[in-house]
């Protein structure tokens, strides 16, 4: 086990003409379960590789429990890698994919079939030792790659993005399997995902990564509460935050003829801004359907999605001046305890749920609250 640092690590790719990873700075502890995710192309998996040694670290740093891995082979950074494919040996079984890297080392065999032993109860593979891949589930193949990266007791776990080929059921138990087995093994893991559902689930901490440059490195319950951008509070959360731009009147939010309702520290923050406009965000369990003759936002329902325990009403707003971040008509999520709230097509009326309102600046995405 050991800690990892990235110090301003950065990777450029031949012929391109931005960094795939720009000057990356993260600093894991220890035994911590860190997620890297953002959208395609953001860079994720290219700082994975940079740890493990697929890729070459063009400037900058990383470092493991100390140590500059900077010109060290993947062989010798004693890091064990998940792919998202398995990347089993189909001719063999269950227990010689497991050992085989053991065997490659030139473990003796009673050792490495009590490691193989060991790993497989963890994983409840005991009674699959003897099968080969064909023959196994996609989840049971999941963990006999995981069991081949346990055996080797690495300092580092990296995971490129092991659960993609899963159904989604599968993917939410093989998921908590995960996370509880590195809990119990206390080995420093760096996850990679394209699923922020995933990410804030699993990590003790998450790094959001946009274009290869990271944009927040902190706790899931931090990330949805208090996104440092206007980028990090669409991407966390499910459904996302609703984002739209709106005119700033004496320290106020207006929507057509309602306004939303600030605190006194974010009515300041507006203020010391100086904006005209800003990007208001507001998550969709922070809005609510206003009864019969009370103020709020117009708006008309668009679609519902009834999931048992709650429903998600989307509406489009009747004031069509505000507009979201793409400067398209804005339609805002509303999460409902109720069942069937309302029909499509229905004219509507919306609240604020409580004051729980991030502002954005509206040109270069930061925090203004």
């Amino acid at each position: 086990m050991a800690s990892i640092t990235y110090d301003k690590a950065c990777c450029v790719y031949p012929g391109a003409e931005k960094l795939a990873v720009d000057s990356l700075d993260l600093d894991i502890e220890d035994g911590e379960f860190i997620v890297l995710v953002g959208p395609s192309g953001s860079g994720k998996s290219t700082a994975l590789r940079m740890l493990a040694g697929l890729e070459e670290i063009d400037s900058g740093a990383i470092h493991i429990g100390g140590n500059s891995m900077v010109g060290v082979a993947p062989k010798d950074r004693d890091i064990a890698m998940v792919f998202q494919n398995y990347a089993l040996y189909p001719n063999k079984t269950v227990g010689e994919n497991m050992g085989f890297a053991l065997k490659m080392r030139g473990v003796p065999a009673d050792e490495r079939k009590a490691k193989v032993a060991e790993a497989a109860k963890l994983l409840d593979l005991t009674d699959f030792l003897d099968r080969k891949p064909a023959k196994l589930s996609g989840g049971q193949r999941q963990r006999v790659a995981m069991g081949r990266a346990i055996v080797r007791e690495p300092q580092v776990f990296c995971m490129d993005e092991p659960l993609s080929n899963l159904d989604a059921k599968l993917r939410v138990q093989t998921r908590t399997q995960i996370a509880a087995l590195q809990r119990r093994l206390g080995t420093t893991t760096v996850y990679v995902t394209h699923d922020q559902v995933e990410a804030m689930t699993m990590g003790d901490r998450v790094a959001v990564l946009k274009n290869g440059v990271l944009q927040q490195f902190s706790t899931p319950t931090e990330l949805y509460d208090r996104p440092r951008n206007a980028f990090v509070a669409g991407f966390i959360g499910s459904p996302s935050m609703n984002l739209f731009t709106a005119p700033v009147t004496d320290g106020a939010v207006g929507i057509g003829n309602a306004s939303v309702d600030l605190d006194a520290e974010s009515q300041a923050a507006l203020r010391k801004s100086g904006v005209s406009s800003v990007t208001v965000g507001i998550r969709p369990e922070h809005l609510a359907l206003a009864d019969d003759g009370d103020s709020g936002i117009d708006a008309d329902v668009a679609l519902l999605e009834e999931l048992g325990s709650e429903t998600y009403v989307y509406a489009s707003l009747v004031d069509d001046s505000i507009r979201n971040l793409d400067g398209d008509p804005m339609t805002v999520v509303i999460r409902s305890a109720d069942r069937a709230p309302a029909k499509r097509g229905d004219g509507i009326r919306l609240r604020q749920a409580d004051r729980a309102v991030h502002l954005f600046h509206p040109e270069t995405g930061e925090r203004l609250n």
